[in-house]
């Protein structure tokens, strides 16, 4: 509990927004409003709404997605 929340890295130019981090869904202008982003180990990662659907427990359990 002594550990200092990491901070995750700006997005950069290499950043992938619009790739699903689970499935590879690809969103054609950057991803949407209705996908979910969670940050694992410093990293932003998406996920679409199927996988987020799919995995909502997980999320709303502060999985990590290696877990899902």
């Amino acid at each position: 509990m002594d550990q200092p929340t990491p901070h995750p890295a700006p997005p950069g130019p290499e950043a992938q927004h619009d790739v699903c981090a689970r499935c590879g869904t690809r969103a054609p202008d950057g991803a949407p409003p209705t996908w979910t982003c969670s940050v694992e180990n410093g990293t932003r990662q998406y996920f679409c709404v199927d996988c987020a659907r799919a995995n909502l427990r997980a999320i709303e359990g502060r999985l990590d997605s290696a877990w899902w």
